[in-house]
């Protein structure tokens, strides 16, 4: 097979690309730029559009799918997930092109050639996901909890199930390295959920029904903790945990107790939780929606309560209350101030489109918990004053303000993680060579470029 860094592996793109950007490539210094993944591509090319009133189909873009599939199929047998790219092409057809690999300490761009993040910390992930749930020695079972009355009910409901041995059950809590609560060892003692005990759908929806959610077999429980829920540094960077003192769920990214056991069949984990908040209840049952990255949906007090009564929808407490927000964004829509943003208990701050004078970030200095600072480029009147906010973790600016300060070697060194704002369509090299810049200062492994040269003759009549 091709490798990666074979020319004829490339060349079927190249040739597609060059037919859909004859006049782009054409012009002085003109280049195309894509990206191509094992799970997906962005490539610009021209599709043929479907017939009116059918969707389009492969043969509609077939030519682009032969040829994509090539370089899959090569980065496959290099075991590399993603690959950018930047191609000069002649009307002559002499080619060069520029092979982009992120490597171990940057993440791939998204749907375009720059990179993402830069991790200058092998394995750093930001605040939240390093935060662990706030002790609640106080916290006791709702009343509503009775597992006995759960296993009575469920029993009834289920008069044919399997359920799981004391055996089985105690090697669920040695893999999971906790106790399971009573109620769930209830629910489990009555069915161990496996799909050989059920055989096809129609039973399995019965035990939905008795339930109230679909539920994981004994063996497939899991511990939601921060691992379980990934994000990109630049996303991650922008979440804060707040959990307000009315609160029954702490709003954690994930935690040592919260136990999932099932879920709702649209991607949603629910889980016992072992962590409650301040007003919460030790085993009361919470949803963790796939569409979130950061806490979590109370949906009953107990697992008795559910199976009862099913969910509650109980409120988990207001998110923030009277207290200025941790997360702030400043821009021409929302606030318009450094000063307004500025509170001691920052953690985070975005300065993102504005079309006044540039912000001195003077107000910032010496606020004690601010760890994340992006702002697009041409909005701060002084780069250097960033070597004052000493305890960022996160920083994200455009190619001139790093300029700045890698020239006045002020890049600071708390930083775990970074990224550069890439406004408009910049040529992709620059943005790599100053990334690789950025991760020398911690001695990381850089972005590689690797140059293919090869001709694709003149194109036909």
């Amino acid at each position: 097979m091709p490798s990666i860094h074979d020319f004829a592996t490339w060349e079927p793109v190249l040739r597609v690309l060059r037919a859909s950007n004859e006049e782009r490539l054409a012009a002085p210094g003109g280049y195309v730029t894509g990206q191509i993944g094992v799970y997906g591509w962005s490539v610009p090319v021209r599709r043929r559009s479907p017939e009116p009133g059918r969707a389009a189909q492969v043969e509609d873009m077939q030519d682009e799918w032969d040829a994509v599939e090539v370089v899959r199929n090569a980065l496959l047998e290099a075991g590399t997930d993603d690959i950018a790219f930047v191609a000069e092409i002649s009307p002559a057809g002499r080619t060069v092109l520029h092979l982009i690999s992120c490597g171990p300490a940057a993440d791939p761009g998204i749907a375009g050639p720059y990179p993402g993040s830069l991790l200058l910390v092998e394995d750093a992930v930001a605040e939240p996901w390093r935060r662990l749930p706030d002790p609640m020695p106080g916290a006791v079972p709702a009343p509503s909890a009775d597992p006995a009355q759960l296993e009575r009910t469920l029993r009834e409901r289920l008069p044919d199930a399997i359920g799981a041995t004391e055996a089985e059950i105690a090697a669920a809590e040695a893999r999971l390295g906790v106790t399971l609560p009573d109620e769930l060892k209830a629910l489990y003692r009555v069915t161990r959920a496996r799909w050989a005990d059920w055989g096809d759908y129609e039973t399995a929806e019965v035990v939905y029904d008795a339930v109230g959610c679909e539920l994981l077999a004994l063996e497939d429980l899991f511990v939601a903790d921060a691992s379980s829920r990934p994000c990109r540094w630049e996303f991650a960077a922008m979440e804060a945990v707040v959990t307000p003192p009315d609160a029954a769920v702490q709003q954690l990214v994930g935690s040592p107790g919260w136990i999932v056991f099932g879920g709702n069949g649209g991607g949603d984990r629910i889980a016992v939780d072992l962590t409650p908040g301040p007003r919460g209840h030790l085993g009361q049952i919470v949803m963790l929606s796939h569409e979130w990255t950061i806490g979590a949906e109370l949906l009953a007090d107990s697992l008795t309560d559910l199976v009862l009564n099913g969910e509650s929808g109980k409120a988990g407490g207001d998110s923030r209350g009277d207290r200025p927000p941790a997360v702030v964004r400043v821009n021409s829509s929302s606030l318009t101030s450094i000063q307004a943003a500025a509170h001691p208990g920052l953690e985070a701050l975005s300065i993102g489109v504005w079309d006044g004078e540039p912000f001195s970030l003077a107000p910032l200095t010496g606020l004690p918990r601010l760890r994340t600072l992006t702002a697009y480029t041409g909005t701060l009147a002084d780069p250097q004053e960033i070597a004052k906010l000493t305890g960022l973790e996160f920083l994200k600016l455009g190619p001139q303000e790093w300029r700045a300060l890698l020239a006045a070697g002020a890049v600071p060194r708390s930083l775990s993680a970074a990224a550069i704002q890439v406004d408009g369509a910049p040529h992709p090299l620059p943005i790599v060579d100053l990334a690789n810049e950025i991760l020398a200062l911690w001695d990381r492994p850089p972005i590689t470029r690797t140059v293919l040269e090869g001709d694709l003759g003149p194109e036909a009549a």
